[in-house]
């Protein structure tokens, strides 16, 4: 990967989900040196209300103080294990447990409380590269994912057209490149189109029919 690490967060917006104690003005101090805003949402019940609907992973972050158990429920992709916006851990008590609910939040990065202003930069840039980098890994790996479905399909238009059409492999295979480029589309993408418009359905008697021959299913 070639990606460009974030530097400037000016424009960001901290949501920072805590009690207030006085120790967060150096956090929110060195947040407005950045060009970060910073909001604490209202706590009713143990719960941060929070619009996690409303986020934008291009502009929100979110402080989540992991002594707050259960303070925030945010769903976390099980495919990439990311939240849908950065995810920065604020840690008291290192309990095992209180660290593994961050990490279960999706958390990329931590910064021990009380906070001290010359830690913040450092875990705000791993905490936003983190998640930028793993969520570009996620989008590709699943990129690679459709491709290798995508052959499949491939394959089942190589065969249809050497049955119905009589073609050998080599030259199937060339039609379809040919035609997909006429197309202006990915073999894989052509291909699935194209068994769509070329695969028969049953008849009603249950018999496929493939290239004129029947076939009993």
């Amino acid at each position: 990967m070639s990606s460009r690490l974030l530097q400037n967060f000016k424009g960001g917006r901290a949501i920072v989900v805590t009690r207030r104690g006085g120790w967060e003005s150096a956090l929110e101090t060195t947040l407005a040196k950045l060009g970060v805003s910073t909001e604490y949402p209202e706590i009713i019940d143990g719960r941060a209300q929070i619009d996690v609907a409303s986020l934008q992973a291009e502009r929100d972050i979110l402080f989540i103080d992991g002594d707050l158990e259960g303070a925030v429920a945010i769903e976390v992709n099980p495919g990439s294990r990311l939240p849908p916006v950065p995810v920065i851990g604020l840690v008291g008590v290192e309990a095992p447990s209180r660290l593994k609910a961050l990490v279960n939040l999706g958390a990329t990065s931590f910064l021990r409380k009380p906070v001290h202003g010359g830690a913040v930069y450092t875990s705000l840039f791993m905490g936003i590269n983190q998640f930028l980098l793993r969520a570009e890994m996620y989008e590709r790996l699943q990129g690679l994912e459709e491709r290798r479905r995508g052959r499949r399909a491939v394959i089942r238009a190589v065969v249809l057209l050497m049955q119905q059409d009589g073609l050998d492999e080599e030259g199937a295979y060339s039609q379809l490149r040919r035609d997909s480029m006429r197309a202006r589309q990915n073999m894989e993408l052509y291909c699935e189109e194209f068994m769509s418009k070329r695969a028969k359905p049953p008849d009603t008697t249950g018999i496929t029919l493939q290239g004129g021959n029947k076939q009993a299913i």
